[in-house]
């Protein structure tokens, strides 16, 4: 042994060489062939965490491993820099949104360096930056001039105490989930983008998506929501007009005892005008969110408003309308009829309101069992339903929809649950959208050469609201068109839209425009995207529809945006707490004498479940501190050896202990190589099996498989004698390890003597004639119980086998020198001998 494996001082010798050669910086020019890996981009949150190390070691793997097999590979970083918790930060810490932003990509940049992926530094982009906003504004009035953005009056999730539209997902329990104030619904002028144009477009397109998880692809379908059904109209009885609906169960008409209509629907508010009750329960209404999940679990509440429609199917059949909190006028056409017995919502307000329950679909035999607390929604026949009886459900749907087409007072459609995309956010810190507002011209764009509309530095957070709104400059400008005073749009564009595209100024970034499109379609789509499921239906929607919107206006020939999508599991961790309720983290706890207790109190603790990393559960862990004492390859190791990649990684310190001490394996197997003579022909099968498995099983990211193999062929290295075959395999064991443990193998390829770097060596060239086996075991069996076994020549003949078989001790032992009745040989794989 000449020395000992130094990581740090590794670390950071080979982190330097590849920053200053460049060694990771992608070619657009190159002839080779293009490989795009990319991890999503995180938020600049102050430190990355376990989850980060394990994506991002995911895809260096696969992006050192394509430079290997002689790809151009674009392997990129960037900060997704805008959101609310930048505002939060300036609030609470009184700070500038972009100075803590900024301070925290530095510092999360510095982490990321440490571990050594192999990244493109070069083409850094952080969204919260002029030169990467600007651009995403101009796509935007591109977007607007070509139809697929516009502005109008929409029900939002207000909160009135942060004074801000929320999304539904910040809506908990109906208070906002910063300021816990019961969240209003209101109408206010928004910005949106026309993805419902693209939704059969993007259903289709799922079924190309054959190297993206089934489950996401499902997720996807399910969140688009393709309803077929009819819409049609309903009559008042006794008076003129009437309004329309739409359903999924037109089979289900003969059970409808009422219909309903969303609070802000025309009629509704024609006729608040002369009630007061009427007026009062609108506003109720108004105080529920719009989040789908908040309106199925809040009580079903209505407001009958004395109007009568008529059955479509016998005028004097009358049905009460009311106005409901569980209709949306964003959804369908803000109406609805309430069939009880065979929708749960319908069945709890029909309780409520004491309205006939109406069964007219069952299974045979079940045809006038009641209804009871839970509606039928299962197969069935129509039963109660004159012309429809003993049809099946969907034969029903379709007779409903000719009749009602026949008679001209309805027809079968199409519908979305897919809404188009509200962009628009009463909020600082994102992009500005470009548009001004003036009293003599309406709403104008801005010019592409006043473009980047950047943000105003000088802006203060002592009070709730959007300091947009409130500066005393910004947002007076004269206007494009005439010249006159106007103002500024003050809302900025949602933050998914900033993550809908940056994987193409990736892959060109021209100061002129967003992209080249030539430069720009030679990487595109991303061949291998990683990251977390959580992502699964907004970010990835998102980011197909802008592919396909700008594909529609001809900036970019590609609509699919990532061929291969994998999600990977969490990294999750023990939790723990303390007896009077706190969250501990794993540094204030420590084990003593066959207890886990708290470091300052020596009092037992808690143990919790294992569970996601979170900073809310305290059970994170920093990746520094293990670096420092373990250094970057090993954290990378046990990131990719113990758990298949798709499913939840438990972080141990014996697993870290583990790794930690397998890089020392490696690092002993090398520096004691030495040249020798001879051949080892098994040694050399093993290699080159090993070559081969582990191309594949990173080609299909199953890393864990591929650092087992790795131990594998470690484990038979170490046991060969001293040969020419294991010099070659140590050689050839540092390129195998390299796109894992990086720092290590150019170590170790220096050490070997190699010239250049590892890291720019090609991926060792497999000997297909090895990978046949030369040898067989036979399995050797008396009266089909296994008494021996032979390892003999592949294609041994029968006669051969029968008598090496004959002879094997054990077998001579078991007969004991009676004669075998027959002997059975199947040629490479047994031989029974029947006693």
């Amino acid at each position: 042994m000449t020395s000992r494996f130094n990581p740090l001082a590794a670390d950071a010798r080979w982190q330097a060489v590849w920053e200053e050669r460049g060694t990771f910086h992608a070619s657009d020019t190159s002839d080779k062939p293009k490989s795009y890996v990319l991890e999503m981009f995180p938020y600049p949150s102050g430190r990355i965490h376990m989850g980060h190390v394990r994506n991002y070691t995911m895809g260096d793997v696969l992006a050192r491993f394509r430079r290997m097999t002689g790809h151009e590979v674009l392997h990129p970083m960037g900060w997704d820099a805008f959101g609310m918790p930048a505002e939060n930060a300036a609030m609470e810490k009184k700070v500038h949104p972009g100075a803590w932003t900024r301070d925290n990509i530095a510092s999360m940049k510095a982490q990321l360096k440490r571990l050594g992926f192999a990244l493109d530094w070069s083409r850094e982009i952080a969204t919260c930056e002029p030169e990467y906003y600007g651009q995403e504004q101009s796509l935007f009035l591109d977007l607007y001039e070509a139809g697929l953005v516009y502005r109008k009056e929409s029900a939002v999730n207000w909160d009135p105490v942060d004074m801000t539209v929320l999304a539904n997902e910040q809506v908990i329990d109906g208070r906002g989930w910063r300021s816990g104030a019961l969240v209003e619904k209101r109408k206010l002028s928004q910005w949106f983008l026309k993805i419902t144009d693209f939704a059969d477009d993007l259903v289709a397109g799922l079924k190309t998506l054959d190297q993206w998880p089934e489950k996401v692809r499902l997720m996807q379908e399910n969140w688009i929501g393709k309803s077929v059904g009819m819409r049609f109209s309903f009559k008042f009885a006794g008076r003129p007009g009437g309004f329309e609906v739409f359903t999924t169960r037109p089979d289900t008409l003969y059970g409808a005892s009422f219909t309903a209509i969303a609070a802000d629907h025309p009629i509704a508010q024609e006729l608040a005008k002369n009630s007061p009750e009427l007026q009062a329960f609108i506003a109720e209404c108004q105080k529920t969110g719009t989040a789908a999940a908040e309106i199925e679990t809040a009580e079903k509440k209505g407001f009958d408003t004395g109007l009568r429609v008529e059955h479509p199917f016998d005028p004097n059949w009358h049905l009460p309308v009311y106005v409901a909190n569980f209709v949306l006028m964003e959804y369908g056409t803000g109406a609805v009829f309430g069939c009880p017995a065979h929708d749960q919502r319908d069945l709890d307000f029909a309780r409520k309101y004491d309205l006939p329950v109406n069964r007219v679909v069952a299974p045979e035999g079940h045809e006038h069992e009641p209804i009871d607390d839970e509606a039928y929604v299962g197969p069935g026949k129509l039963v109660h339903s004159h012309f429809l009886n003993g049809m099946e459900v969907e034969d029903a749907k379709a007779a409903v929809i000719a009749r009602a087409q026949h008679d001209g007072w309805g027809k079968g459609t199409t519908v979305w649950r897919l809404r188009d995309w509200g962009v628009s956010r009463q909020r600082y810190w994102g992009t500005p959208i470009p548009f001004i507002h003036c009293e003599g011209c309406g709403v104008v764009p801005v010019p592409k050469s006043q473009l980047p509309v950047k943000l105003p530095e000088d802006v203060s957070f002592d009070i709730p609201g959007n300091p947009l709104d409130r500066h005393a400059t910004w947002k007076h400008v004269d206007c494009p068109k005439c010249g006159k005073p106007a103002r500024r749009e003050t809302d900025t564009l949602d933050t998914f839209v900033d993550s809908s595209w940056y994987f193409i100024r990736f892959a060109s970034q021209p100061d002129d425009k967003p992209f080249d499109k030539a430069v720009a379609e030679s990487w595109l789509p991303v061949g291998q995207y990683i990251g977390g499921v959580e992502h699964a239906i907004l970010h990835l929607l998102y980011a197909r529809f802008w592919t396909r919107a700008l594909a529609k206006i001809g900036k970019i020939d590609v609509t699919e945006p990532f061929t291969g999508l994998f999600t990977q599991g969490m990294v999750t961790h023990e939790t723990y707490k303390s007896h009077d309720g706190r969250w501990l983290s794993p540094l204030e706890v420590e084990a003593r004498e066959g207890a886990i207790v708290e470091l300052e109190t020596g009092e037992p603790i808690v143990r919790g479940r294992v569970e996601k990393m979170s900073k809310s559960k305290k059970n994170t862990v920093d990746p520094g501190p293990i670096v420092d004492q373990y250094g970057a390859d090993a954290v990378r190791w046990f990131m990719l050896s113990d758990s298949p990649p798709e499913r939840d990684l438990p972080w141990s310190e014996s697993g870290i202990e583990g790794a930690w001490r397998f890089v020392n394996r490696l690092w002993r197997m090398i520096d004691g190589a030495a040249p020798a003579e001879g051949e080892d022909k098994d040694l050399e099968r093993k290699l080159h099996k090993t070559i081969a498995g582990v191309a594949e099983d990173i080609e299909g990211l199953g890393f864990n498989k591929a650092v087992a193999k790795l131990y594998e062929l470690a484990n038979v290295i170490e046991k060969a004698k001293p040969s020419a075959s294991r010099t070659a395999a140590i050689d050839a064991m540092v390129r195998l390890v390299s796109p894992m443990v990086p720092h290590l193998a150019e170590e170790a390829w220096q050490k070997l003597g190699n010239e250049g770097l590892v890291a720019d060596a090609s991926w060792p060239a497999v000997d297909p004639s090895l990978l046949v086996d030369d040898q067989v075991t036979i399995a050797v069996q008396i009266n089909g119980k296994l008494r021996d076994t032979l390892t003999v020549a592949k294609g041994m003949a029968k006669d051969a086998l029968e008598t090496l078989a004959l002879a094997a001790p054990n077998v001579v032992r078991q007969l004991d020198g009676a004669t075998p009745k027959k002997v059975i040989v199947v040629p490479d794989r047994l031989v029974n001998i029947v006693a």
